[in-house]
């Protein structure tokens, strides 16, 4: 599978969206261009168009891309003034734009949204094809490889992100610094799409959307709410185990009380609109923690004998995403979080941490997420954050002194904490090498004090409480589609929402099968049997492509013998065993959550 070089080969991914950009210009005269950055795995560059381009029109822009990198064109840098570049963007207008804000400092030259106001912009051009670009590129058109880039797909994309602007085709590509390179990942893509969890979780029965019930709405049928629960079962038990307490805190909250969280401030846009009683706004709740703050307040004054107080809860909460960044369950309006909170004093931060990391690391392991790496998320300048120095900075240090007293290895991320804290991000990679963050731990010393969380210390003084947010799978939606994608669909045993599909050779043997399925139901087992008047081997295809785990065929000898003849969902067959035989051995793999089926 190819791997990612990152710096390496952004300069040469950059390069690749100039080269584009410039063969769509000569194949489609009169076209405005936009931008056209290096992303991960690849490119992509933005146009309006005077016609729409399909993927038909791909095999020509590549040709005309490899012609231009057979002309081994300098990528030449330069810099104008303002008044030469709107002479050399002129019949540009989306470049005029940008040249206007970094003339005035409200736009970098890497798009940053904060810069210094300048006289002079910088330049990159190559053949014909002259850009507003801070780069870098490779030294010529011929360092890109010619047999390694391919364009893949079309979108439409929001001229700087808002729907006030035009709408530009989108033009994605990728390219890589040999053709193997390219090849593993084109598998890489085809995988993903058979992967896809969408297309499974329609195929497999699990859930769907629908225009009547809305956008980012998921539906669950009977499979897929069986696999919901049986993940949400797991971590609540899990949970009880590490001595964490289940709360219920309901669907709506007082407008006022995230405006003295801090959250209507930094969270508004995420959230959906008002719904006004009178003179009070309530709001569906897109976060538990003023919620949790709340039932610590309401239950009395706390003595520091108490603390750790830890609250978890499965919320529904709702989040405003926008339309074009909804995506399957992956992202969704509605989502269900295996939310925590740890009140505790600053003494406690570290063992606190370290109950939550051990938590986290066995769910993970369960699931064979065993590649994750974990992300320290701090504060930078330019973001909104809450602005007390002297907590983020005790935040800071708890969190790191937490980190290396377990010898956690992480990588600092600046500017990705959340508004009142930094965070312990874990960022797990799937069956593809792809990431994901999944859990998360947060240390919070700002919003406590903003809700008026207190407990009586030890010497009779009344302090604050730390608030520690943790949580494990994330969302259970999301955390489900990564998992279907990571086992393609395929779940083991003791997730799996029919776990075997008991198959009569003919209609004689139903009566068995029957008697089969009523002992493996009194088990605990999630069987069925089909019935159906279809030949045992178009049953065995069909429960396989439904990735049951297993094929129980019964016929006489098996009947005679009180046996099953079981089948894998991959095609391997365990011939007969005696029925005990076989509810043992599946008894034990699902109690111990193996991802083996024998």
């Amino acid at each position: 599978m190819a791997s990612d070089n990152g710096d390496m080969l952004r300069p040469l991914r950059h390069s690749a969206a100039h080269i584009m950009a410039e063969a769509v210009l000569d194949l489609f005269p009169g076209t405005k261009f936009g931008i056209g950055p290096a992303i991960d795995n690849g490119f992509y560059y933005d146009f309006e168009l005077p016609r729409p381009v399909t993927p038909e029109d791909f095999p020509a822009l590549e040709e005309r891309m490899r012609e231009i990198i057979r002309g081994k064109f300098n990528f030449e840098h330069s810099t104008q003034t303002v008044a030469q570049a709107r002479a050399s963007f002129r019949d540009q207008p989306f470049k005029l734009e940008l040249i206007e804000l970094i003339a005035k400092g409200e736009l970098g030259l890497h798009g940053e949204e904060h810069a210094k106001p300048t006289d002079t912009v910088s330049i990159y051009q190559h053949d014909t094809f002259m850009d507003l670009c801070a780069g870098p590129h490779v030294h010529n058109t011929a360092q890109v490889p010619a047999d390694a880039f391919k364009l893949l797909s079309i979108a439409g994309a929001y001229w700087r992100g808002s729907e006030k602007n035009p709408q530009l085709t989108r033009i994605y590509g990728t390219a890589w610094q040999t053709k193997q390179e390219l090849d593993d990942y084109l598998w890489k893509l085809e995988e993903a799409k058979k992967r896809d969890h969408r297309k499974l979780g329609k195929e497999l029965e699990l859930f769907y959307f629908s225009d009547d019930i809305g956008p980012g709405l998921p539906l669950f049928a009977p499979k897929g709410e069986i696999v919901r629960y049986l993940m949400e079962t797991y971590v609540r038990e899990a949970q009880t185990r590490y001595g964490y307490q289940h709360v219920w805190t309901g669907h709506m909250v007082k407008e006022e009380l995230y405006k003295k969280s801090g959250h209507y401030d930094n969270y508004r846009d995420s959230m959906f609109p008002p719904m006004v009683d009178d003179d009070i706004a309530l709001r569906l709740k897109p976060m538990n923690c003023p919620s949790h703050m709340t039932l610590y307040n309401e239950m009395g004054l706390h003595s520091y004998r108490e603390l750790p107080l830890r609250f978890a809860e499965f919320a529904t909460l709702y989040r405003y995403e926008k339309r074009g960044e909804l995506s399957g369950l992956a992202r969704v309006r509605a989502l269900t979080q295996d939310d925590c909170h740890v009140f505790c004093t600053e003494e406690q931060i570290e063992s606190e941490f370290t109950r939550a990391l051990n938590l986290i690391r066995e769910v993970l392991n369960t699931y064979q997420f065993t590649a994750y790496q974990i992300r320290l998320s701090l504060r930078d300048e330019a973001g909104k954050y809450v602005q007390d120095d002297e907590k983020w900075t005790k935040a800071t240090a708890a969190l790191k002194k937490a980190l290396d007293d377990n010898h956690v290895e992480y990588f600092v991320a600046e500017g990705e904490a959340a508004f009142y804290g930094p965070k312990a991000d874990f960022i797990a990679h799937d069956a593809l090498g792809r990431s994901w963050q999944l859990s998360t731990i947060q240390v919070d010393f700002i919003q406590p004090a903003r809700l008026g969380c207190e407990y009586i210390a030890e010497d009779g003084s009344t302090k604050t409480p730390v608030l520690i947010h943790r949580a494990v799978t994330g969302a259970t939606e999301r955390f489900l589609a990564v998992l279907i994608e990571h086992l393609a669909g395929a779940f083991p045993l003791w997730l799996a929402p029919v776990q075997a599909k008991i198959i009569p050779i003919a209609d004689r043997h139903n009566e068995y099968a029957r008697a089969v399925e009523k002992q493996l139901q009194a088990q605990g087992f999630r069987v069925q049997v089909d019935a159906r008047s279809e030949r045992m081997n178009a049953k065995i295809r069909d429960a396989q492509l439904m990735k049951i785990p297993y094929m129980l065929v019964v016929g006489d000898k098996e009947a005679d013998a009180g046996a099953v003849s079981v089948r894998l969902r991959t095609g391997e067959d365990l011939k007969a065993m005696p029925l005990e035989q076989f509810i043992g051995m599946a008894k034990k793999l699902a109690d111990e959550k193996s991802m083996e089926l024998k």
